[in-house]
């Protein structure tokens, strides 16, 4: 049907073929995809074999397949291809020359993720003014496939894109543990009052049409943060114990903490320092942990991101409230130490390890004994998907159970009450995942059962729909085998801290 996950599932076989899809759709008319494929192909080089039964070995042959695959020669009709040192080409055609390649070890690297060829230059002069090399994106999906293989040090992003819009772009960005440290400002035509992308972990904002000021104090500010070898963290929490403990947490190289006791030292603090992150308690004696959250929303001080971690039992309005300003709370319990480090250290980029290539998923081994031996439920209703996680679960020595629908699923876990975690397709006919969600949650034995919600719409507004529907987490699709391993060890590991 051409929408996201067809689309991206496409994309990825044309690439491994050598070339490219696009779609130019228009509501009412209907939709044009159109192939390019390269007149030769010299075919993958000689990697790794895998026979049917080798479940194990999945992860390992699909990465080393893609990364082995021969960069085919160009397509005539197409703009000549430009080839970064060290690296596959990407198959894109592009209306701005950029600098790919001319990449050189080193190289502070800038995304310009923009629709406007003629914005997008002067985004990309900009940038080299400022002593980056730039690559441009002209839609969405691009935009990902760039950031995966050249991870920049920072990136600018237009939200009217085609393919997938610059909210989706976010989204995946902000929920990738390989691309959530890398700082987005936010260049755009629309209306922040109506959605903030500050609340999903944008930067900056820029409303579009931008001044050349503006743009030129964006992109020093860009610098400055890259440049910035130390990250700074304000810690504001009033017991002492829990203060030092919060610091010695963050102790790191890259990361200089400072710790206050009062909204009012806080408040000082942001006034005279400069800070890239905020781990906020809102039970603070005088001022309160919302009234200072209330002078960042005023304007008063520069918007930073803020994670909040509290004992505190919060209302439905409360937490509304908060949620204008972050996804991170975090409630002070036996496994809150570990999320909050995982929630601080997205927002605080570690300059000797981001930019380093990623290890691959971790299968077996260390970390592994979150997963050892645990019961997953996975409710889906392609059989296909629920192979292909079924075969990565069970190489880390998980028990996998399964249904190909809702109601099966239900029956399931009446059937199977130990089981530890269950990952809910959305998608699927009769009763879909945020009914069968809100099913399972009104029994009381499953009331803390892990839920991750997967789903390939990944639009707007789909993370808040599945929590409210009952799920505990979600990820996009396609899923990232390594943020899924990540997500389902974090939950695992803080139910059983929690029942011990």
């Amino acid at each position: 049907g051409g929408t996201g996950l067809g689309l991206t599932i496409s994309r990825e076989i044309a690439r491994l073929l050598g070339g490219e899809i696009r779609v130019e759709s228009q509501p009412s008319q209907g939709s044009t995809f159109t192939l390019y494929m390269p007149a030769t192909y010299a075919g993958l080089d000689q990697g790794p074999t895998m026979e049917p039964n080798e479940l194990e070995d999945a992860n390992r042959y699909l990465q080393a397949a893609t990364a082995s695959a021969a960069v085919p020669a160009p397509v005539s009709s197409l703009p000549p291809m430009l080839d970064p040192p060290s690296a596959e080409t990407l198959f894109v055609p592009t209306e701005v020359l950029d600098d790919r390649a001319d990449l050189k070890p080193g190289d502070r690297v800038l995304l310009v993720i923009e629709n406007d060829a003629n914005f997008a230059t002067i985004l990309l002069n900009l940038a080299r003014d400022r002593g980056f090399k730039g690559l441009v994106a002209q839609d969405g999906d691009i935009a990902l496939e760039l950031v995966q293989r050249y991870k920049p040090d920072a990136i600018t992003l237009d939200l009217q894109l085609p393919v997938l819009d610059g909210w989706q772009v976010l989204d995946r960005l902000r929920n990738n543990p390989q691309t959530a440290d890398i700082p987005v400002h936010v260049i755009s035509v629309v209306d922040r009052t109506i959605q903030d992308p500050s609340k999903m972990g944008a930067v900056t904002y820029l409303q579009k049409p931008v001044s050349k000021e503006a743009l030129e104090s964006t992109f020093v500010s860009i610098a400055g943060f890259i440049d910035r070898q130390v990250k700074h963290l304000l810690v504001v929490e009033d017991d002492d114990n829990q203060r030092a403990s919060i610091v010695e947490l963050m102790r790191d190289a890259d990361v200089e903490a400072t710790a206050v006791g009062s909204g009012e030292e806080a408040l000082e603090a942001l006034r005279s320092g400069n800070f890239d992150c905020m781990v906020l308690d809102l039970g603070l004696p005088g001022m309160s942990g919302f009234d200072v959250l209330d002078k960042l929303e005023g304007g008063e001080l520069q918007r930073i991101p803020v994670v909040i971690y509290t004992a505190k039992d919060l209302n439905a309005e409360e937490e509304a409230h908060l949620r204008r300003f972050t996804e991170s709370i975090i409630v002070k319990d036996a496994g809150a130490s570990d999320r909050l480090l995982s929630e601080t250290s997205q927002f605080l980029t570690k300059v000797s390890s981001a930019r380093q290539p990623s290890p691959p998923p971790i299968v077996g081994g260390e970390h592994a004994d979150a997963l050892h031996g645990r019961k997953v439920l996975i409710v889906d209703d392609d059989v296909r998907n629920i192979f292909a996680l079924a075969s990565v679960l069970e190489a880390n020595h998980m028990e996998v159970l399964y249904a190909e629908n809702g109601r099966d699923g239900i029956g399931m876990l009446e059937k199977h009450p130990t089981t530890d975690i269950v990952l809910m397709d959305i998608m699927m006919p009769e009763m879909d995942g945020y009914e069968t969600m809100a099913a399972v949650r009104k029994q009381p034995q499953f009331q803390s059962l892990p839920i991750i919600a997967i789903t390939a719409k990944a639009m707007p507004g789909d993370r808040d729909k599945c929590i409210e529907a009952g799920a505990s987490d979600y990820l996009p699709k396609p899923v990232n085998v390594e943020q899924l391993l990540l997500v389902m060890r974090t939950w695992l590991s803080t139910v059983s801290a929690g029942r011990t």
